[in-house]
């Protein structure tokens, strides 16, 4: 693939290093595919500690490598790079893919990439491939990270690990791998997460099988791999600005729960035909099943009368056999967690939208997903100069089933949502209200994606080869309305087609045997995923993720990707430097159409990420020393209009109240820090002993909502800066290994305790800085027949101070 690389390999014998391996020790990768393999260097740092999940190894040790935890589970985190995201969040823009052994491993239905189904411990290397990279197909638009697992040849024996430590983290993991002279080999590994949280209510736990079997001779290998892994993870997201000054441990709304079960078969093989001509193919079956339960809060409520009921609403909770609701006087003064209007205007089946402070939703999402892959790599001349073609073909088949459902409730003292039952209990428009809405959704989707592409790699000198690319990819979806079939406004069916060719080109130079100088032009594409084709209708708004509207079409995105680099190795030392820039065209936004969350998907004009990366590292005696630096600058490049209820600067008919905020070129994209540092130490003091320290550093980074950087608090409507600040984390590991093959270890993260957020958004608050919920803040103004809401700043809080302690051993 003509795209510059950088590697990250995990050590051997552990799921990953505290201090990983800097990608400047890595030579500039430019050709890689989907079923190929490469010939790099590779490094096997000690291994201290298990990280969660491979995101924060990305962002502990790889330039240009942010994180967003906007869930509030380690397991489900937001990762970042060169501007471009993946992410577990459907609706969330995916501009990363990610390929498990040559299976494209983000879920079909949203795109999305759930991290806690990966097994880190099966990981043997992870090689990040920046920029557009066409040949990988759908979403490779900021870069591609390639996962390859361990065998038996590489992994023989057998091998326990087992750590526990804050937050009643425990960890444990056994492996077994070996191989026979007649070219068999196995490997098996089974890992298991689990933790109680440092936030209230935020359990979690994940427990991965992988298993490969293979065989290889002299001209051929072949293996077959499967994967089983099984989550249950809650994640109660950010918390408002106030509470969690408060409590940092407290929680929004609860509960914020996940679970998910994962299996992957596969079968690949590759037979090497002649000197020149080689053959790879794989084939694959996936199945996932994901289940979710949020308690959120009930933003329609906000600006109602949600106390005293009703002499209409008294009779009705009489006759249900309810007692102890008060005849009059309840106020915002005296109850702090109202309920009673709730209950009455559910069994009313009236106004249960207005006066319902919190929703109770849950979904299913059940995904198939079939495929196969081939290669076919030819080495000779032409024209005189030597060259390596790749020609592949990939096909990939799923089908998808969405249900959702919202159901009224009322928040409890401690935050957690209690669902009520009668005949309004459910968000399907029939409430006798002229705010009802539908939530509900039961949307079948197929899909079908034919991707054909091809590299070659020119020799044209000795120090010069030029390395080129093209794909070309056919996506067609087929989604089918099970509630409001037929099309138009509010109905989800639709078949659109996407196709195109993106084409790529490289040119290496290689003055020395030390340096070398890399020019890259790259193009890639996405087609809208399912859910994005579901909420596309302005008409017909949705609230992500709890619900899809209907679909006019959406454009593919098309990015564009110019870099350069350089590197240089010497013994001991080696530095990188790398410029970038990708344009965007047809970026898709979700475009918020009111205060409670609605809103819908539609593409952008054009987006602008560009910037620069600098690595090295070096080793001094018994020290390596490694250190980055990332800059970027990602900004939108056409003007838009989007709400921007929670903004001060929206042009809403006054504070507090609902307006639109305008985006003009150069305003910078949300959630992206323009500066990164990150820097690392290994020291071994005495053969035994291993120390480590890191640190990651990142600059503020706007607040989702504050497209336009013009929100500014004034402390009475609009509270918090709109943005997340700047911060400094460092992390601190020992390993000894007193006997061979045993390793104890021990690492503590955010060393210095620093109180910090990855991420930040705008939205309206619901409770007082006493934690009580709140309704109708202000008396006044009345504006057609609205009243103006308390908005705020909330943050995705980073964990505090943690210890791990450990054992690892091969036996």
């Amino acid at each position: 693939m003509p795209a510059i690389g950088a590697i990250l390999t995990i050590a051997a014998g552990a799921a990953a290093p505290l201090t990983g391996v800097d990608a400047a020790q890595a030579p500039i990768v430019v050709v890689a595919s989907p079923l190929g393999e490469h010939d790099a260097d590779t490094v096997h740092p000690v291994a201290v500690a298990v990280p969660a999940a491979l995101p924060e190894q990305l962002a502990r040790t790889t330039p240009g490598v942010s994180i967003n935890e906007m869930q509030g589970n380690p397991l489900q985190v937001d990762v970042n790079y060169r501007g471009f995201t993946a992410s577990p969040l459907a609706g969330t823009p995916q501009g990363l893919s990610v390929y498990l052994d040559g299976v494209r491993i983000n879920q079909p239905f949203a795109e999305v990439v759930n991290w806690d189904l990966i097994p880190m411990a099966a990981l043997a290397e992870v090689e990040l491939v920046p920029g557009a990279a066409p040949q990988f197909g759908r979403n490779a638009l900021g870069g591609v990270l390639v996962l390859r697992t361990r065998s038996g040849k590489s992994d023989p024996g057998a091998a326990l690990e087992a750590s526990a430590g804050s937050f009643g983290r425990v960890t444990g993991t056994a492996q077994w791998g070996g191989a026979a002279d007649n070219g068999l080999h196995w490997f098996a590994l089974a890992d298991h997460f689990r933790e109680s949280g440092w936030r209230a209510l935020s359990p979690s736990r994940a427990t991965r099988a992988f298993a490969k079997l293979g065989w290889s001779g002299a001209r051929s290998e072949a293996a077959l791999t499967g994967l089983f892994a099984d989550s249950n993870l809650n994640g109660n997201g950010l918390q408002e600005m106030r509470l969690l000054e408060a409590d940092r441990t407290s929680i929004y709304t609860a509960p914020d729960n996940t679970r998910a079960r994962h299996w992957l078969a596969e079968l690949k093989g590759g037979h090497t035909l002649s000197d020149t001509v080689r053959i790879s193919a794989n084939a694959f079956w996936r199945r996932t099943r994901s289940q979710t339960y949020n308690g959120d809060i009930n933003d329609d409520a906000l600006a109602e009368n949600v106390y005293q009921p009703s002499a209409d609403e008294r009779a009705a909770l009489a006759a249900a056999g309810y007692t102890g609701f008060p005849l009059a006087g309840e106020s915002r003064a005296n109850t702090p967690f109202p309920r009673w209007r709730c209950i009455a205007n559910v069994l009313l089946n009236d106004e249960p939208n207005e006066k319902c402070n919190a929703l109770a939703n849950r979904s299913l999402t059940t995904q198939h997903e079939w495929g196969l892959g081939a290669e076919l790599v030819l080495t000779g001349t032409l024209a005189g100069l030597d060259h390596t073609m790749t020609l592949g073909l990939a096909y990939v088949n799923n089908r998808a089933s969405f249900g959702q459902g919202t159901q009224f409730g009322y928040l409890l003292a401690d935050r957690t949502v209690m669902p009520v039952d009668g005949p309004g209990a459910f968000a399907d428009g029939t409430q006798a209200s002229e705010d009802a809405f539908d939530a509900r959704v039961d949307l079948g989707s197929r899909s079908a994606s034919l991707g054909l592409y091809a590299l070659d790699r020119l020799r044209l000198t000795g120090a010069l080869r030029l390395d080129l690319a093209a794909r070309f990819d056919r996506t067609s979806v087929h989604n089918r309305d099970r509630i409001t079939p037929g099309g138009g406004t509010g109905s989800l069916d639709s078949d659109p087609v996407f196709q195109r060719l993106n084409p790529s080109a490289t040119l290496v130079w290689t003055p020395g045997q030390d340096a070398e100088l890399a020019l890259a032009w790259s193009q890639a594409s996405r087609a809208p995923s399912a859910v994005e084709l579901g909420c596309s209708d302005p008409a017909s708004p949705c609230r992500l993720p709890n619900a899809l509207a209907g679909d006019p079409p959406l454009r593919q995105v098309i990015a564009r990707t110019v870099e350069a680099r350089a590197q240089l190795r010497r013994k001991g030392w080696s530095l990188r430097a790398s410029v970038f820039r990708t344009a965007a065209s047809d970026d898709i936004l979700f475009v918020t159409d009111d205060p409670s969350g609605y809103g819908y998907f539609r593409n952008f004009g054009q987006t602008r990420r560009q910037g620069l990366e600098l690595a090295g590292s070096a080793v001094l005696g018994r020290v390596t020393l490694s250190a980055s630096y990332a800059l970027l600058d990602a900004t939108f490049r056409s003007p838009e209009v989007v709400g921007g209820a929670a903004n001060s600067s929206n042009d809403g008919p006054g504070p507090g109240f609902e307006g639109n905020i305008a985006v003009r070129p150069g305003d910078r994209i949300p959630l992206l820090p323009r500066h990164q540092v990150k820097a690392a130490l290994e020291w071994t003091p005495a053969e035994p002993l291993t120390l480590t320290l890191d640190m990651v550093a990142a600059s503020a980074s706007l607040a989702r909502g504050n497209e336009n950087g013009g929100h500014r608090a004034d402390g009475t409507y609009y509270l918090g800066p709109g943005q997340s600040g700047g911060y400094a984390v460092f992390n601190a590991g020992a390993a000894l290994r007193p006997w061979p093959g045993v390793t104890l270890f021990a690492t503590v993260r955010n060393l210095l305790n620093r109180r910090y957020a990855t991420a930040a958004q705008l939205g309206p608050a619901a409770f007082d800085p006493a934690g009580s919920f709140v309704a109708q803040p202000f008396a006044g103004p009345v504006i057609d027949g609205e009243r103006p809401l308390v908005s705020s700043t909330f943050y995705a809080p980073g964990a505090p101070r943690s210890v791990q302690v450990g054992l690892r051993a091969k036996l």
